[in-house]
């Protein structure tokens, strides 16, 4: 294991000379346009800078400045909260985008790997020439030379950089508002080399009614592979003594890695279009290369698929064998994918009936289900919809899950409810939006933060409570 460490580790720092960062654009042309309206969203129990990174919608951006650098590619420059700096977007529309002024179009978010930008996709990956002709919108956000697409810990103190924040619940609902899109689910899919490939699964994962598909080429899926883990701790050092700005030191923060990990949280990727694109390092490819970083991602990718395998979960698994970490594979795996892409926007996987969703978060959302937990530490839940009327919630603490609108509003429903903590029925009453609100116990919280030492030798309890829901 120590030996492989090394090894990995000392090729994941060499990303740097290899992959290079893009030189910055010429801002002399910049056009200026207008700042968008001012709403504050902060996030729950935080205040200052970190709720400041946290709000949501796309008002929480602002437009500093728009280039068009030719006939379909826009660069603009966006303030927001959640990143330090002003930060770039590249923007491909379809061709005749303008002529057909009521038309609407699918988006694909597509992302850059580690020591990259947002021009890496157009300026290297020929993106521009690979969706030529397609009736598709491509956006192509930054998240930074690594640690990407995710919010930062910072040693507790959160804030900025709030990558996920941005992308997700700022940008997202930005686009849709800015451009014609077709701004569902229907119409959204997310790819991404590298770090990027990782930050696609890692966003399908987390918010899986979000995208209808997601593709990752030679992708980083496992923060908890023994070379991420050493890359990602050595940040600058933080307040709390460590050097792991993403997520924490993994020794004390493991949740959080295994909270936004593409790997941990496979079950959540059930009824998306999924692809895995990867060599195998070995030298010898169809585009030459070969090393020791691909290798590492292909353990990655491999484990992912080997999940999934064993889930039972459909997924394109493309291992083309000898080849390296470099742009001749990544092209090759976009002007593949970009066929089932499109037709993932045509033929729409049917959204699930049943579902399971597994979060770290006190608070998620997936297929219009709420949940809010109260508890004291950071632990996974999970959400099983087994039918309509049908669900169970593990963790612990107690719990308030909020359903779908498919209630009749005013009517009473009976809830017969079995779990860790007894069993009960009761009658509820259907809000006038038609969803009904249900307060659940799990059982007693769990005193320590789970993976921790203390936790280790303490347990980390999760307690499973079943609802069924009938007419009255």
């Amino acid at each position: 294991m120590r030996a492989r460490l090394g090894r990995a580790l000392a090729a994941l720092l060499a990303c740097a000379a290899l992959l290079g960062s893009s030189t910055a654009a010429d801002a002399s042309s910049a056009e200026r346009v207008g700042p968008a309206a001012d709403r504050t969203g902060p996030a729950t129990g935080r205040t200052g800078p970190a709720a400041e990174a946290h709000r949501t919608g796309p008002e929480a951006i602002e437009a500093l400045a728009q280039r068009r650098l030719d006939p379909r590619l826009l660069e603009l420059t966006l303030r927001t909260p959640a990143v330090a700096q002003p930060t770039g977007v590249r923007v491909l529309l379809p061709t005749g985008y303008r002529a057909h002024p009521k038309r609407r179009y699918p988006v694909l978010y597509l992302l850059h790997g580690a020591f990259d930008d947002f021009r890496s996709w157009t300026e290297d990956g020929d993106a521009e020439a690979l969706t030529a002709g397609l009736p598709l919108i491509v956006v192509m956000p930054d998240s930074g030379a690594g640690m990407g697409y995710v919010d930062w810990y910072n040693g507790g103190r959160f804030g900025p950089p709030a990558w996920e924040t941005y992308h997700v619940k700022q940008l997202i609902p930005w686009i849709d508002e800015r451009f014609r899109t077709i701004d569902a689910r229907p119409g959204r899919a997310v790819a991404g080399l590298s770090m990027g490939g990782g930050g696609a699964l890692h966003y399908a994962a987390r918010h899986p009614d979000l995208f209808v598909h997601a593709a990752g080429f030679s992708p980083a899926v496992d923060v908890t592979h023994p070379a991420l883990i050493a890359l990602n701790q050595l940040g600058a050092p933080q307040p709390d003594g460590s050097t792991a700005p993403g997520y924490g030191p993994y020794a004390t923060q493991e949740v959080r890695w295994r909270g936004h990990n593409p790997l941990d949280l496979a079950e959540n990727l059930r009824g998306l279009g999924l692809s895995l694109r990867t060599g195998d390092g070995r030298a010898g490819g169809e585009y030459g290369g070969g090393d020791v970083i691909e290798a590492t991602v292909y353990e990655m990718a491999s484990a992912l698929h080997e999940r999934l395998d064993r889930l039972r979960i459909e997924h394109r698994w493309d291992d083309y064998g000898p080849g390296g970490h470099t742009w001749p594979y990544w092209r090759r795996d976009l002007r593949l994918e970009l066929p089932r892409i499109m037709e993932a926007f045509r033929d729409l996987p049917r959204r699930p009936r049943a579902f399971t969703f597994t979060s770290i978060d006190p608070s998620y959302e997936d297929y219009a289900w709420r949940v809010r937990l109260d508890r004291p530490e950071l632990e996974f839940s999970r959400l099983s919809v087994t039918g309509r009327r049908r669900f169970a919630l593990s963790g612990s603490g107690s719990a308030l899950v909020r359903t779908p609108r498919r209630f009749e509003p005013g009517h009473a429903y009976r809830l017969r409810i079995a779990g860790d903590a007894g069993r009960s029925r009761r009658t509820i009453r259907a809000n006038r939006r038609g969803s009904l609100r249900i307060a659940i116990e799990l059982g007693p919280p769990n005193e320590f933060q789970q993976y921790t030492p203390e936790a280790e030798a303490a347990g980390t309890r999760a307690y499973e409570t079943s609802v069924r829901i009938a007419p009255r």
